[in-house]
């Protein structure tokens, strides 16, 4: 999603420079005009606003910690990861340690959406006007829409909650594909069933094709899926909400992301059915 972002911003005009923890899968975005870097310090030199889109807290806080001493004077960090409240609160630590102005915007989307642009903003930072003009130029480049949501945190809090439903979607309607199939029905007639009716989703039958028809490329990587699920969980935790169904997802979604952590997140599927070939019946 970083590589997506970086290029639509280059190609939208903006001077763009670039670090990736595997430097190859960063290289492509030199021929939208994107500098490369190797160490995050030489990417972040003298820049005006910092984005990191990295895959958990501890790798965007020891990016960071390189990077922010480079800035310019009265730059501005856009943290568009998704790394729970915890994570959020260390950096908003560091960023007053540095006097950088952090803004915490994750997204709703995955690689398709980021590719093109149309993600969802769930910005939350202070509200200086100054600051979010700044910043607003960068999201609707790559999104499609941006919430505003209040002091910073808020966006990090809304996007576990929207996270919390997108996980039991998936993780519900692998369970339920796994069934029809042991019954010995396609799963093509779920979806004819509840087709046009307040039961039909969308997300359900993106995610469903993929499972009749075991297609795991990844869209959204199950490893990330099982971490996110594990910062929803925390974050009940820390507010003492009992939330078994949750739980339950979160150790579904681990296990199965021990082997096919690569795989899209509707490879959850697996866990329950394990080696089942399209079709089969029970």
């Amino acid at each position: 999603m970083g590589l997506a972002m970086a290029r639509n911003l280059a190609r939208a005009g903006f001077d763009v420079r670039a670090w990736n923890r595997t430097r190859e899968k960063a290289d492509p975005l030199e021929e939208d005009g994107v500098r490369v870097f190797e160490p995050p310090a030489q990417a972040a030199d003298g820049a005006d606003v910092l984005l990191t889109m990295l895959s958990d807290a501890d790798a965007v806080i020891d990016a960071v910690q390189h990077a922010l001493p480079s800035l310019r004077a009265g730059a501005i960090w856009l943290q568009m990861s998704t790394i729970g409240e915890i994570g959020t609160e260390r950096c908003l630590a560091i960023a007053a340690a540095h006097r950088v102005t952090l803004f915490d915007a994750p997204v709703l989307g995955t690689k398709q959406p980021a590719e093109h642009g149309k993600l969802v903003i769930l910005a939350s930072g202070p509200e200086d006007s100054g600051a979010r003009e700044t910043v607003e130029p960068v999201f609707d480049v790559v999104g499609q829409k941006t919430i505003w949501l209040g002091e910073t945190g808020a966006g990090t809090r809304l996007k576990l909650v929207a996270n919390a439903w997108v996980l039991t979607v998936v993780e519900g309607g692998a369970e339920t594909i796994a069934l029809a199939e042991a019954l010995g029905l396609d799963p093509a007639l779920l979806f004819e069933a509840i087709e046009g009716g307040a039961l039909d989703l969308p997300y359900l039958r993106l995610k469903g094709k993929a499972i009749a028809e075991r297609n795991f490329e990844p869209s959204f990587r199950l490893t990330l899926a099982a971490k996110d699920a594990r910062l929803i969980e925390e974050s009940a935790q820390r507010r003492e909400l009992d939330v078994p169904l949750f739980s339950t997802i979160r150790r579904r979604l681990a296990e199965g992301a021990k082997d096919h952590g690569d795989e899209d997140m509707s490879a959850t599927y697996w866990t329950s059915a394990p080696g089942r070939e399209p079709g089969a019946g029970g």
